[in-house]
Order: structure tokens, then C-alpha cells, then sequence
């Protein structure tokens, strides 16, 4: 186990980077109370590739807008059983992919499904976070302030 002295903190919510998807940051909602990730994949098909299942999806990076839509088409690989906060469990495609929070990068598990009703298009649950960060519910941005300011000004 890492010290806990060198890991960085995050807030409870960042800025998320997919550069396997997309380049544009995303709203993440960081929860230490799920222990898988998820992402809302906007129109979720599964198709069957020369016998590989593949996830084909919308990702929308900004909140509350198409803009910025990216088409995905991703390897699954495999299905969980996620309970979700409404208290329903649902079978999941899990896709492995990059991930960036502030200056750091690491592959990683994402569950896909419909996040609508939820504020946020990410949820960073506990396996992503697990030996590499420190959680600080008092703070937001605390990886990807700079992110978060040019966010910002590109909206205005």
C-alpha cells in the first residue's frame, strides 16, 4: 500500500478526461460510495463484431447539451450487476478505458448506462480512486482547476 503522505487529493467532484473517446473534459462526480465507475451512454447499442461484443454510444462531455457529441465504439469486456442509488440493479457493459484527472493517467473500468436524472455524466466510483487519491468532500476541482477555468471561458 502507498503512502498515504504522497497521494493526491481530489474534491468531490473534477474534471474528467476520456482520451480514448474524447478530449474534451467532463463533469465527474467523484462517490466513495460506489464501488465502480460509470459513464451515460447516450443511445447504448451492443453489436457483435466478428464475435466480439462492442458497445456503440453517444458521449455528450457537457452538461445538459449535445454539443460536443462523440460517437464510441468500444470493445465490452464483460457485464456487472450494479445497484444503483435508486436501489435498482441492473446487468451493466463494462468497457476498460483511459482515464486523466489532472496530471494523472491510468486505465480503467467504466460501467455504461443511462445517467439522465443524475447531475453528472461520470460517477468515479472507489475502484478508480482506490491507491492513487485522497478524497476531500470540502473541496471541488482540487486536480483540474485549470481545466476547470478555461471551461469556463470557452462557455461564455
Amino acid at each position: 500500500m502507498s503512502d498515504l503522505a504522497t497521494r493526491a487529493v481530489v474534491g468531490w467532484r473534477e474534471w474528467l478526461v476520456l482520451p480514448d473517446f474524447c478530449d474534451l473534459p467532463i463533469k465527474a462526480k467523484v462517490d466513495t460510495g460506489a464501488r465502480t465507475s460509470a459513464l451515460h451512454a447516450f443511445g447504448l447499442r451492443i453489436e457483435n463484431v466478428e464475435g466480439v461484443q462492442v458497445a456503440c454510444f453517444e458521449l455528450h462531455p457537457r452538461q445538459r447539451s449535445a454539443s460536443g457529441a462523440v460517437r464510441v465504439r468500444c470493445p465490452i469486456r464483460g457485464f456487472r450487476r450494479v445497484r444503483s442509488s435508486n436501489g435498482r440493479t441492473e446487468t451493466r457493459p463494462v468497457v476498460v478505458t483511459s482515464l486523466q484527472l489532472g496530471e494523472y493517467r491510468w486505465k480503467g473500468e467504466l460501467t455504461l448506462t443511462s445517467r439522465d436524472a443524475m447531475g453528472f455524466r461520470i460517477l468515479l466510483g472507489r475502484s478508480a480512486l482506490k491507491g492513487r487519491f485522497l478524497v476531500d468532500p470540502s473541496r471541488s476541482y482540487a486536480q483540474s482547476r485549470s481545466i476547470e477555468r478555461s471551461t469556463r471561458r470557452s462557455k461564455r
